[in-house]
């Protein structure tokens, strides 16, 4: 099968960062699945591990976590999908990756693809909607329901995928103030029309920016980018007793700042019931099917920003590029092979 992936870690500017290559077609046992992918799409956690981990010598690592696609085969103790099942799901860090033509993944990380969209627009949505769900309701213990929430969420980074989503989630399903940041012009209009009621721009102070909004109190955060360049900031102007929520990797990070206002520090990772196989796991196959379901109802939409065509090395070379600049806006798709 046709597969893309890495056998060093280089920069993505070298000509080997990302290689076409035939990967063998692996057999579904216990819960899995074999998916014929047909769409992925790029996160910036694919460039981080192709950055951080290169592969033991010899061998090839294949990155992605994103797919949609069709069920080709099941493992023998499957019992929620069956071939032919359009499916849409984020995989394991644990395991290869979904840019190759087959794909094995455990049934109980994977939901029933949204029937109103395509294989391109579904596979914009599992990572980002994981991840924003169980950091908005897990994590930051958002109360789901339209009763009125006399509570500001700020998201910083507003315009990535994961805010994207997130933006869509507190707004539609919960009572909260939603207010997000970007910088650029684009970028803020984005955030608006994805349900914000205030963007502010995090690349100037933001405490006089919130404070002339005269909002409720900001009683969440969702630091999604460049926390170590926000928090501190971020700290000062958030209600005692709140609750921090973050999903990036800051290099320099001291809850010290936080400490004063009881307020609480909440990690989010998305792959943490996949790598540790938990008992609440098939928690994402039930998210998956609500987002899809909300996804019908026309209660979300996909964040698809760009559809860079065709999956393969030079392609993903392009998304992995524009990921690294922090200047993607949306979800970047490539489908088909």
């Amino acid at each position: 099968m046709k597969a893309v992936g890495y056998r060093k870690s280089l920069p993505i500017e070298d000509k080997d960062a990302l290689v076409d290559f035939e990967a063998a077609r692996s057999e579904p046992g216990g819960r899995d699945l074999r998916v014929a992918v047909k769409a992925i799409s790029a996160n910036p956690v694919d460039y981080k591990v192709r950055k951080r981990a290169a592969p033991p010598e010899g061998e090839t690592k294949i990155l992605g976590f994103d797919a949609a696609g069709v069920v080709d085969a099941v493992g023998p103790a499957v019992t929620l999908f069956k071939p032919g099942d359009e499916v849409f799901y984020a995989g394991s860090i644990l395991r290869q990756g979904t840019n190759s033509e087959f794909h094995l993944v455990d049934e109980r990380i994977v939901g029933h693809k949204p029937k109103t969209l395509s294989f391109a627009q579904a596979a914009a949505l599992p990572l980002t909607s994981i991840t924003a769900w169980e950091l908005l309701f897990d994590r930051l213990g958002a109360v789901p329901g339209k009763s009125l929430d006399p509570r500001t969420l700020l998201i910083t980074g507003g315009a990535g995928g994961v805010g994207s989503i997130l933006i869509q989630l507190a707004r539609r399903l919960t009572g909260l103030t939603v207010v997000a940041t970007a910088t650029r012009p684009e970028s803020q209009q984005w955030c608006r029309d994805l349900g914000a009621h205030a963007v502010i721009d995090h690349g100037k102070p933001m405490k006089g920016q919130i404070e002339s909004l005269k909002l409720p109190p900001v009683a969440l955060v969702a630091s999604l980018t460049f926390t170590d360049q926000h928090y501190k900031a971020i700290a000062e102007f958030m209600a005692p007793q709140a609750r921090f929520g973050l999903i990036d990797d800051p290099p320099e990070f001291n809850v010290a700042a936080f400490k004063g206002k009881a307020i609480s520090i909440h990690w989010e990772s998305m792959f943490t019931r996949s790598s540790f196989q938990t008992p609440d796991m098939i928690a994402q196959h039930h998210l998956l099917s609500d987002v899809a379901d909300l996804i019908d109802k026309g209660v979300l939409r996909t964040t698809l920003g760009e559809n860079f065509g065709t999956i393969n090395a030079a392609n993903l070379k392009r998304a992995h590029a524009l990921l690294e600049s922090g200047k993607s806006r949306g979800k970047i798709v490539l489908e088909g092979w």
